[in-house]
């Protein structure tokens, strides 16, 4: 019983990272900048850690393959429209950020429904923009926690955020456009 138990415990960690989704939006929407802040951490070192486990110990599921992308777009775009909505981020980059998302999510349903399904599998550009994503919410809602900004890595970070988005975006498009050819 232990040893199913600790196989699902990265499926639990994914959906505890889901959980906290909302609690960090509404933090942040109160302004409490501080409990956000910790939230937001405790939930991106949980991608992490889901991740690790899984590879580590052999537990990956399909289960968590559907789960772990799907609770890193309810937090990074439901993170970044807050931001953007109460002025601490670019309204363009929660826009950019939306965007490709909607793009991914948009191509794997139209793919469904033409009935040439694509297996969903993140690609390296998207594990590297979603880590700078998470760390320029980090860094923003740190400056907002603690009464600094990190202006020049807050810059530099949304730079990267903004090209690793559309680099991104880029690749899944084209992966996509390979995939439908006749």
């Amino acid at each position: 019983m232990a040893s199913r138990w600790f196989a699902s415990l990265p499926n639990f960690i994914t959906i505890a990272r889901l959980l906290l989704t909302p609690v960090a939006i509404v933090m942040v929407s109160e302004e409490n900048w501080r409990t956000a802040f910790f939230i937001f951490v405790l939930a991106g070192v949980s991608d992490a850690v889901d991740g690790w486990l899984a590879k580590t110990f052999s537990l990956q599921s399909e289960l968590g393959a559907v789960l772990d992308p799907l609770a890193d777009k309810a937090l990074i775009i439901s993170i970044f429209v807050t931001l953007a909505i109460m002025g601490q981020a670019p309204v363009w980059l929660a826009i950019l950020i939306v965007s490709r998302d909607a793009l991914i999510v948009g191509g794997v349903s139209v793919s469904w429904f033409l009935g040439r399904p694509m297996k969903v599998r993140p690609h390296v550009a998207s594990k590297i923009t979603t880590a700078a994503q998470l760390a320029l919410a980090a860094v923003i809602l740190g400056g907002a926690a603690f009464g600094f900004r990190l202006t020049m890595i807050e810059t530099l970070l949304i730079a990267s955020v903004a090209a690793l988005t559309i680099i991104s975006a880029t690749v899944y498009l084209l992966l996509w456009v390979q995939h439908m050819r006749p």
